[in-house]
């Protein structure tokens, strides 16, 4: 709904407007004469006005048209839809009475209002008791215990939750004597009402006179009390906790001191606990009620003796029993099977109190059984009517058969098989009815009443409101009894069974919805209702009456009735509150006597009373019997209803009502007192609920949402067959349309849920295998066309054409990289050394460069690391090969030999020394493939190289990215500071925040583009001190193998190039510098260059080469006079070898040179050293002077 804008008006002289019958009308302001500077422009103006009047005009009609569309737009019924889920606010219909009882009873007949009053306030106080009852001790003791897990309770945990719960008992003790008070003040009134003492006065006429409600009030406050018993009776933990603390107490009791008690509190706290355990733990309850001294002892009341009152109590009794078996297990039940509890309460109070017993009704009351097996009290608390009449009159069970009782057992068994196989058919049922109510409802709701047909229409509009009450009653039954007799029977539950229960549960829900979505006009009718109830009502009392006055014949029974039945009037005329219907029932129980009504007025009278009393209490009756609180105690059946769900996805909007009844169980929790709180219980519940959502719902969801985009996405693959007319279908995207569904202060999302999942995988994935990102990107848009998920872009940094291997693959698999590709030291390039393709791969500084773009520069250090760990392995293996007696006993005797022949040979170690090294070695062996040990030795040496190799083009890649990335910077040297400047302009604490992370980044980056790491450096020093320690001495030898060592490469290099230009390439190879890098690493390692110097090997190389191509040269010279043609040819071949080998010679001369400047060959160790210990001392020199210039400075300061 957008409302259309209004502009302020341009014109500077127009002041108001007034709109009259939809034309706006302009007051226009006469000019000062300050502003009479040019009388031409008047025209002008008046035609600008003329124009501004006509557009506002006009913007005005539109505007009307627009809100009128809205409101059309808006129909009332929309309006009076109220989400379940969000609800700042409801509506209370219960009128709240504001006379006291006094001022409501007012007749002329003193004594008739005295009686009215007592019976009236004893009633209020027990629907008091009994609302405290059931809110605060029922839920306080039903819920002790729970919110801990075997596993997490600790050692004296049960004592602490003990402890804690004892206030609560002395609570629950403090209320259980109230009662006990209440019932023998009741029964002391309606005592007193009753004398069976012919002489002593009567109070008022009694004959025909029966206080039903009265009786009713009494037994649902012994059903208080019986319910406390079976409470604790069925709590386990409750007794084993009460045990375990008591036995802290008597530890306490032998070393008081040393828990802090003072030891005369003991004895009286003991006594205390004492006094409870007998009145409340010991099942005792009622027991301790009926067997109250009913008689005064000094005279009073006489209850025991009073024969009329016994025959009124069994009379009354009766009289409630007859109305309640008439209903019981029928579909018009409303609250019968409550008061048959209170019946079986009153029989056992009356034979208790005047030790009779009437068979008849005895039998007649357990026959009820065969109806009901069981009737839940609470919660999960279920109560066995049998039981409980044959252990408190244990005298009467005598008399009937064994048969018979057992007949009630076999009853429950039956009734529990039957219910199992007739569960489904019920709940099709049942979905029908509620289903159509729900219509009619609608109906009925949406249609405009008219005038003429209002209390026909009110009268409907009643009937349906019962109904729905009626529904939510009887499931409401089925649910509890079924579930609570499976559980204290301790059967198992077939599958099909829990699943038609929890459809029950989600129609009861249903029902309680519908009432709530249309509180608006529930609430309009109710009152509308209540009134037509009340004047019903009125019109059949005020007949009464008149038949009443008519009759001259005067006695104070007669008065009794008239006043009772104008008391009824008056207290009709007004809200329909509790009191006043109370008042109104124990009127009309006078009123009725001696035939005022004739039997055809009083049923409608009592139907109507009955109707108002619902329809005044609709809201809250409705709220009472779609209660879920006891799904609390079964919610082991949740996982198997969410399976459910999730196979049937076509109706998974029902997920709703299922959590809405788990969240009925809220505040009945809020009454725990065994913890620090009852948050925690509530955090405990919130916790294991959304455990199993998450474990048999929204997880399996989110795989096999994932599992149909990834195998939707490659179809091109042979997959499992995927018609669905083969393996079925399920339609998932129907969780999403769903709303999100409210438990505890979360809403579930279910759609966000499965998105955020998907976005998580995707994204993760993509960053692992980024060349995976168009497939990741494909399924995301097949998520938003199928299931209608928004996803969100990834926004990676996708990989260029020319990434080349990818840094991270190289890092992985470290060892076969060094072993299949060649170092180039000059281009600084790798290239594959053979490929099953017709290209080989190469990579160079800007692919690594590109990669390190990808991963962050993070990644370079990680990389280092991963080689660092490669060396260590390959030194280890290099340790082996020269600690090798026959290669050790060989390097020891050249070094001698070069040291006694080094005169003679000028200093010169001897072509034919490494050459007959390079032969010997063969002889110690060959692999299948024809390399000999030196051969391997050399190729451990060039992945050595490699891996340095690497390191360096990592170093080289970082400086390429880093200075790529800084490029975008004006000016290295000055770098403001973004944070400050924030602070200065006093921005949003995020603003700052992002400027701190923007300096971070860009000093990273100077940083990086400046300097890069000496990581040569750092790998020499981490090996260095191992290498030169004396247990490694035999890796000195190690520079008089590298003569023997160039020899082989040499000639390792040569065939490789020869290689190039035949057919068969295998093996062929232009470059390898990694050799020449693995040497100088470890010569530098070793500190030996000055060793290998001294040998001037390259020089006694060239000598030797350079000797032999003279000595041919002249050959020539003679062959050229003799014309030997084949001779000749030969020659030049050997001049040709003579060249190439001097050729390689001097090229691996040329990188050796290259490779030992990145690791400082000019300088030895010691010269390192030293030239370190100066750099340090100059540090700290200017560190004092500086420390000495700031003393010196510091007066000037002061």
């Amino acid at each position: 709904m957008t409302a259309a804008r209004v502009r302020p008006l341009s014109s500077p002289r127009l002041v108001g407007a007034v709109t009259v019958g939809g034309v706006g009308v302009m007051a226009v302001e006469t000019l000062s004469p300050d502003w009479e500077f040019d009388r031409v422009d008047d025209g002008s103006q008046k035609i600008h006005a003329e124009v501004q009047l006509k557009n506002y005009g006009k913007f005005l009609e539109e505007y009307t048209s627009q809100l009128r569309r809205i409101e059309d737009a808006l129909d009332d019924s929309i309006g009076d839809v109220w989400d379940f889920n969000l609800d700042p606010i409801a509506l209370k219909l219960l009128p709240y009475e504001q006379s006291s009882l006094l001022e409501l009873i007012k007749t002329e007949n003193k004594v008739l209002n005295k009686v009215i009053t007592v019976y009236a306030a004893l009633c209020c106080e027990i629907k008091k008791l009994k609302y405290e009852a059931e809110t605060k001790f029922y839920n306080g003791l039903l819920f002790y215990g729970e919110g801990t897990t075997d596993s997490s309770m600790v050692e004296g945990d049960c004592q602490i939750q003990m402890g804690r719960f004892i206030s609560f008992l002395q609570e629950l003790s403090c209320f259980v004597t109230r009662c006990y008070e209440v019932v023998m003040n009741v029964v002391h009134q309606l005592a007193a009402l009753y004398i069976s003492n012919k002489i002593a006065p009567k109070i008022i006429e009694t004959t025909g006179v029966h206080f039903q409600t009265m009786y009713e009030h009494l037994g649902e406050l012994l059903t208080v009390l019986l319910t406390l018993d079976e409470i604790i009776d069925n709590h386990i933990t409750l007794k084993d906790h009460w045990t375990m603390y008591k036995r802290l107490l008597k530890s306490v009791h032998h070393n008081p001191s040393k828990f802090g008690i003072q030891e005369e509190k003991l004895k009286p706290f003991e006594k205390f606990l004492l006094k409870l355990e007998g009145q409340l733990l010991d099942g005792m309850i009622f027991q301790g009620c009926i067997e109250q001294q009913f008689d005064s002892l000094n005279g009073g009341v006489s209850v025991s003796k009073n024969s009329t009152f016994a025959e009124e109590f069994a009379h009354s009794i009766r009289s409630i029993f007859a109305n309640v078996e008439a209903k019981l297990g029928e579909p018009s039940e409303i609250d019968q099977r409550d008061k048959y509890v209170g019946i079986c309460g009153l029989f056992v109070l009356h034979f208790q109190i005047f030790r009779t017993i009437d068979k008849k009704f005895y039998k007649s009351l357990l026959d009820i059984c065969k109806k009901v097996p069981a009737i839940t009290l609470t919660a999960n608390i279920i109560w066995f009517p049998d039981n409980f009449l044959i252990q408190k009159i244990p005298a009467a069970a005598k008399l009937l058969d064994r048969k018979s009782l057992q007949a009630i057992k076999m009853y429950r068994d039956t009734f529990l098989q039957q219910k199992a196989q007739s569960l489904t058919k019920d709940v099709q049922s049942y979905y029908v009815f509620v289903s159509s109510w729900m219509m009619k409802m609608e109906s009925i709701l949406s249609k405009e009443q008219k005038m003429d047909k209002f209390a026909e229409d009110l009268t409907n509009r009643c009937n349906v409101f019962i109904q729905g009450f009626l529904y939510a009653y009887s499931i409401s039954t089925i649910i509890k009894t079924t579930m609570n007799l499976y559980m204290s029977m301790q059967k198992p539950m077939t599958k099909t069974s829990v699943k038609a229960l929890c459809r029950l549960v989600e129609l009861l829900k249903a029902i309680e919805h519908m009432f709530y979505r249309r509180s608006m006009v529930v609430a309009d009718s109710v009152s509308h209702i209540t009134q037509h109830l009340q004047h019903q009502a009125l019109n059949s009392i005020s007949v009464a009456k008149k038949r009443v006055i008519s009759d001259k014949k005067y006695s104070e029974q007669r008065l009794d009735v008239l006043s009772a039945l104008v008391l009824a009037e008056n207290t009709l005329n007004g809200p329909s509150t509790k009191q006043r219907r109370l008042i109104v029932s124990l009127a009309l129980s006078v009123g009725t006597q001696m035939k005022t009504f004739k039997d055809e007025e009083l049923f409608p009278l009592q139907v109507v009373m009955k109707k108002l009393d619902l329809i005044s209490e609709l809201r809250e009756r409705v709220q009472t019997q779609c209660d879920c609180c006891f799904l609390y105690w079964h919610r082991a059946v949740f996982p198997i209803y969410l399976d459910d769900v999730y196979e049937n996805a076509v109706d998974a909007a029902r997920l709703h009502y299922m959590f809405s009844a788990l969240r009925d169980c809220v505040p009945a929790m809020m009454h725990a007192r065994h913890l620090d709180s009852y948050e925690i219980l509530l955090d405990c519940y919130e916790k294991e609920i959304m455990e199993i959502l998450n474990e048999h719902l929204l997880d399996k969801l989110c795989k096999e949402i994932e599992k149909d985009l990834r195998l939707s996405v490659h179809t091109h693959l042979k997959l499992d067959d995927r018609n669905p007319f083969k393996v079925g279908m399920k339609d998932l995207a129907l969780f999403f349309s769903l709303n999100p569904i409210r438990f505890f202060n979360r809403f579930i999302d279910i759609r966000a849920y499965v998105t955020h999942y998907l976005d998580k995988t995707f994204y993760n994935l993509t960053t692992v295998a980024l060349h995976d990102w168009a497939t990741y990107s494909e399924m995301r848009n097949l998520a938003t066309q199928r299931y209608g998920l928004v996803m969100t872009e990834a926004h990676l940094p996708s990989q260029t054409l020319e990434q080349g291997l990818d840094v991270l693959e190289i890092m992985r698999n470290i060892h076969i990289f060094v072993s299949r590709y060649l170092y180039n030291l000059n281009n600084q390039i790798f290239i594959e050394r053979t490929s099953n393709n017709k290209h080989l791969n190469t990579i160079n500084i800007r692919h690594i460069a590109n990669s390190i773009r990808t991963h962050g520069t993070g990644i370079m250090n990680t990389t280092v690391n991963f080689t660092y760990q490669f060396l260590k392995k390959k030194f280890y293996i290099f340790s082996q090969f020269m600690y090798d007696e026959h290669i050790k006993s060989r390097l020891i005797k050249d070094i001698r030999f070069f040291r006694e022949t080094k005169d003679q040979n000028d200093h010169k170690y001897p072509f034919e020394r490494a050459e007959k090294f390079n032969r010997g070695i063969r002889k110690l062996g060959i692999t299948p493939e024809g390399q000999s040990y030196l051969d391997q030795f050399r190729q451990l040496i060039s992945q050595i190289g490699n891996a340095m190799g690497y390191v360096r083009m990592i170093r080289s890649g970082g400086l390429h990215c880093s200075s790529n990335a800084i490029r975008f910077v004006p000016d290295l040297e000055d770098i403001v500071n973004f944070e400050e400047l924030v602070k200065e302009e006093g921005l949003a604490e995020e603003t700052v925040k992002a400027a701190r992370h923007l300096d971070s980044v860009l000093s990273d980056h100077t940083r990086n583009s400046a300097e890069g790491t000496e990581y040569f450096k750092m790998l020499v020093d981490v090996f260095a001190p191992e290498f030169r320690r004396p247990k490694n001495i035999h890796l000195r030898n190690f520079y008089i193998i590298v003569p023997p060592l160039t020899l082989n490469f040499v000639e390792h290099s040569i065939s490789c190039k020869e290689k190039l230009n035949k057919k068969n390439k295998i093996g062929a190879a232009f470059t390898d510098d990694g050799f020449a890098m693995g040497v100088a690493y470890i010569l530098k390692l070793l500190d030996q260059y000055q060793e290998f110097d001294s040998l001037h090997w390259f020089q006694s190389v060239r000598e030797k080469y350079l000797k032999e191509i003279r000595a041919v040269a002249k050959q020539q010279n003679v062959q050229s006079a003799s014309q030997d043609e084949k001779l000749l040819q030969t020659m030049n071949l050997t001049q040709k070898r003579l060249d190439v080998y001097l050729q390689e010679f001097e090229l691996l001369y040329f990188s050796l040179s290259s490779a030992r400047i990145f690791f400082r060959a000019d300088k030895t160790a010691a010269e390192e050293n030293q030239e370190k210990k100066e750099k340090e001392e100059e540090i700290k020199t200017s560190n004092g002077d500086l420390s000495e210039s700031t003393v010196s400075a510091d007066p000037v300061v002061k």
